[in-house]
């Protein structure tokens, strides 16, 4: 008999926290002070967002064009910009900034504009383009994540290292004045 343990769940039916890396310095980033660092995996972390709008938005109309009239598609792609309204409305305003060395992006303001006439080919070109994006979106997006681990270990391990240095990452009292 197979316990709930054995099998890899706890004993209180949550699911086990993932085994992580140890976090690690990262050379390229030991240049950076700790205030730019945390200002560096913040400037990634809000291009991370903005760039899984974006391939979210990449994704729901590839649906729409796959299958177009799909009603399903369509509310795929109404939820899409309606619950990004609502939790982060001036990230999709922001224009996307490419880090050094990551892969380019695509241009998206072009695919959107793209229309499809009654012509098959056409929606099978745009199939193709926004399936391309979406690629060149998912890896630029990889390239992302890849910095956000090391800015994130970086700072793990220096507050590892200095433990009081993550005191500082507190907000302060505000002084009252009399």
């Amino acid at each position: 008999m197979i316990t709930a343990q054995a099998a890899g769940s706890r004993s209180d039916g949550r699911r086990p926290a993932r085994i992580r890396p140890e976090p690690s310095r990262a050379p390229e980033l030991a240049h950076l002070t700790l205030s730019e660092l945390r200002g560096y995996r913040q400037q990634l972390a809000e291009e991370e967002t903005r760039v899984s709008y974006w391939r979210r938005i990449l994704q729901a109309r590839l649906d729409s064009v796959i299958a177009p009239g799909d009603q399903a598609a369509l509310d795929r792609l109404r939820g899409v910009l309606h619950n990004h309204a609502r939790g982060s409305r001036r990230l999709a305003m922001l224009p996307v900034a490419i880090p050094d060395g990551a892969p380019p992006l695509p241009d998206l303001t072009a695919l959107w504009e793209t229309t499809v006439t009654g012509d098959p080919d056409d929606g099978e070109r745009l199939a193709s383009r926004l399936t391309e994006a979406e690629q060149e979106l998912s890896s630029y997006r990889h390239c992302l994540h890849q910095r956000l681990d090391a800015a994130t270990g970086e700072l793990i391990s220096r507050y590892r290292e200095v433990p009081s240095l993550a005191l500082c990452a507190l907000p302060l009292p505000q002084q009252r004045t009399a």
